[in-house]
Order: C-alpha cells, then structure tokens, then sequence
C-alpha cells in the first residue's frame, strides 16, 4: 500500500494534461484496426500507480471551477437552455468527475470512490440526461441535489478526501483488476442482459479505458495505446447502444430493463479481451 497525502501529489504540465483530455475525448471511438496486445501484461509498478493518481486529480481540480459548474446549474434551475458551448463545457466537466471516480476505483486501497464525490457524479449524469431529454422534472431535481454537493463546506470535504486517497499496491492493483474481468466473465455467459446488467458491463469497460488512456498519457506505451484503443471500440459501441436504450424508455417503446441479446460486433470483442486476458 502507498501512503499519500495533499502534499505529495505530483503536477504535471499543461501539456500532459491536454494529451489526457485528447485521450478521454475519443473514449468511445471505434478503430476497428487496433488489435490486442500479445501478451497482455498486468505488471504496474507503484509509482506509476502513484503518477497515474496525480494525474486524474489535478485533471479534475484544474480543469474547472466550482463556480463554472454551479453556473451551469443554476442555469438549467431557472429553465434555461444550455448553449451549445455550454453543452460541451458540461460534458466535459462530467468527463473530468468519472475519470477521476474510476480512478479511486481502480487505485485505491479499498477500490472505491469517496461518498459524495460519488453522488456528485450520479447527479451529474442525471441531469444530463434529464436536460438532453427535456425533463423539466429531472433537471429540477438533480439540480436542487447538485446546489447542495456543490456547496462550499461539501466541495471543501470532497476536494479533501480527493487529496488524501491512500493508494494500493502494484499486487492490490493487478488482483483487482483481475476480479473485474472475472466478474465480466462471469456476466459474458447470460445470453441477454436487461438495462442495468447492459451498464455494469460497459463500465467494466470504460474503468479500463480511463486507466490505459492515463497510463499512456504519462509517456509513449504502445501496449497501452493498444489496449486503450481496443478497449474505446467496446466502449464507443456499448455507449452508442446505451443511448438506444435510454431514447427507448424515455419514449416508451420499450422498457430499459428489458433482456436483449448483445451486438455481435459487442460480443465478439468482449469475447476476445476475456479470451486474451491473464485471469
């Protein structure tokens, strides 16, 4: 286990941070030419856990500010559209808020991510949903929770259990990610998934995206580029299909936690990385 505290978190360039933006910005991209590293190494040794850490926090903490966020808030609470500038400025701002709550999961000690941080992202993807989908009810509701996780004394408790995350170990890091693909294993073997099975298979995914995108933002890895480009296609077309779903059941056609077979172009990749990975 690594001990860590505010003042010992590294700071990067604004550069990295822009290559690490890049990298989350194309997430979802599918190439279908990227194949699989041969091997799949597992090996991560502690510092670059610890490089990995610093760099998903400042990525959240310098990204933007507690007053950009509320503005956006508070704008959607007086029954405001959004521009479209103002669309990606929250898109991206929530896609600093899962990097780092994936990065909790995967490096710290116990693997989960702080309480409230974690509330503060839920919030988010709600009311992005509710604000995309013209739920006036939802926006509102997500948005009165959000004035509260975004307060000063909660943003100051937050940005504190941030800074003072505990890292695990290389042997920690590697058996937990071995349990998740197991766990995905595991899932794999159901011939249809409703909604919310459909989900926890691609955050699986996107967990593992986020680390390799940070991983090879920290410096030219091919194995790492690889799997984070293999591992974008599943999630870009887990993403695209989730979409499908949400539309869906907003609609009422039909209901989100209805069991439906995976695209095959899904299952055979999933299929693939187990098949590849050292469980």
């Amino acid at each position: 286990m690594i001990g860590s505290g505010a003042r010992m978190w590294q700071k990067f360039p604004a550069e990295t941070l822009r290559r690490l933006f890049d990298a989350v910005e194309i997430n979802d991209i599918v190439d279908d030419h990227v194949a699989l590293p041969d091997p799949i190494v597992l090996g991560c040794p502690e510092e670059s856990i610890r490089q990995c850490y610093s760099l998903c926090l400042q990525f959240w903490e310098d990204g933007f500010t507690r007053a950009d966020l509320l503005r956006l808030v508070e704008k959607l609470l007086r029954d405001e559209k959004l521009s479209d500038d103002e669309r990606r400025e929250f898109k991206y701002i929530r896609a600093r808020y899962k990097h780092l709550r994936f990065a909790q999961r995967l490096y710290s000690r116990h693997h989960v991510s702080d309480y409230l941080f974690d509330r503060t992202t839920r919030q988010l993807g709600k009311l992005q949903d509710a604000f995309r989908g013209g739920q006036r009810r939802g926006i509102v509701r997500s948005g009165l929770k959000l004035r509260v996780l975004l307060s000063k004394p909660v943003w100051w408790i937050v940005r504190r259990s941030m800074e003072n995350t505990r890292l695990d170990s290389e042997a920690g890091f590697i058996a937990f990610r071995k349990a998740e693909m197991r766990g995905l294993k595991k899932a794999m073997a159901d011939t249809a998934f409703a909604g919310h099975e459909f989900h926890t298979v691609r955050k699986i995914v996107s967990m593992q995206v986020s680390f390799y995108d940070t991983l090879r933002t920290l410096g030219p890895n091919d194995h790492a580029f690889r799997m984070s480009r293999f591992l974008a296609a599943i999630n870009g077309l887990m993403g695209s299909r989730h979409d499908e779903m949400v539309a869906e059941a907003h609609s009422g056609q039909r209901h989100y936690d209805t069991p439906a077979p995976l695209a095959e172009g899904i299952r055979s990749r999933l299929e693939t990385l187990i098949a590849s990975y050292p469980l």
